[in-house]
């Protein structure tokens, strides 16, 4: 139902199945476990943080739903779920100083012809230039490269498709990848492996991290979601429309767009309250 009726990805069904997996591990056959089945999960799950435990109970209230719908079940037990209320944490972001030295050194390794280096110079102009998910970076397929048009054709969550803008950094840096790239063995995938599987998204984190080392960041501030936000972040402080976001962003809801403008304000307060000429005097003054 997931896969075919809401789109699902890949990567959201395979979340869904561990939780449901594991929650029948716990409790017993998630068809017939009684409600006091379902709240001893509470326990089950406490030693979890509360976004895990929001994500768990998720899957389940679908479930239960499901289940009730095609007659597995006829009552719904999902009111016994915990219902943590965590938060939503604002997202990590790069300020622009960071960016430039992450690049400064990706420019100066990729100098040469290096195909490692050039290939990841294009992988990070693409993550803070055109603000991919790592899913969709690693996935991007040979015919995705503009050819008449500086746009990528992007495939996003559930299947849902999209252009993206590609500055001339970022198509400066594909031409050279292509250049470079092997041709043996054959690959559909851009971003290709050694045995011409798309890159996967642990080696793209890896190189990232590595890079970030290398260029004097802490590399536990930086992953692609992070360049991702970075991309959104700068774009909005620049001017950008809400809603011109989401659609680069590829998000379904506008709320989730909205993270950002919390994300800004917050900035701004910092601004006032480190720059502002009466931060620097107490209230006795």
């Amino acid at each position: 139902m997931l896969a075919t009726e809401r789109g699902a990805a890949a990567n959201t069904l395979d979340a869904y199945r561990r939780d449901l997996d594991q929650a029948e591990e716990a409790i017993g056959d998630l068809a017939s476990v009684p409600r006091d089945g379902v709240a001893s999960l509470a326990g089950e799950w406490a030693s979890l943080a509360p976004s895990t435990v929001a994500r768990k109970a998720s899957a389940l209230r679908q479930f239960f739903g499901f289940a009730i719908d095609e007659g597995w079940r006829d009552d719904d037990p999902s009111g016994a779920l915990p219902q943590p209320r965590a938060p939503r944490p604002l997202p990590k972001v790069l300020a622009h100083d960071q960016i430039a030295a992450l690049f400064a050194r990706a420019e100066e390794e990729a100098s040469g012809n290096d195909p490692k280096a050039v290939r990841l110079l294009a992988l990070i102009e693409l993550l803070y230039g055109s603000g991919l998910r790592a899913s969709e970076l690693v996935m991007l397929p040979l015919h995705a490269v503009p050819r008449d048009a500086p746009f990528l054709t992007v495939t996003g969550k559930g299947g849902a498709t999209r252009l993206v803008p590609v500055g001339g950094r970022a198509l400066e840096a594909l031409a050279r990848w292509l250049a470079l790239r092997p041709q043996e063995p054959p690959s559909r995938y851009l971003f290709r492996s050694r045995k011409g599987q798309p890159l996967s998204r642990v080696r793209l984190f890896q190189l990232l991290k590595a890079l970030a080392a290398r260029a004097g960041l802490d590399p536990a501030t930086i992953s692609p979601h992070v360049l991702r936000h970075a991309f959104a972040t700068h774009l909005l402080e620049g001017g950008a429309d809400l809603r011109v976001l989401q659609t680069l962003l590829g998000h379904a809801d506008i709320s989730t767009t909205q993270i950002y403008t919390h994300l800004d304000s917050a900035r701004l307060v910092a601004l006032v309250n480190s720059r502002h000429p009466l931060a620097t005097r107490s209230t006795s003054d």
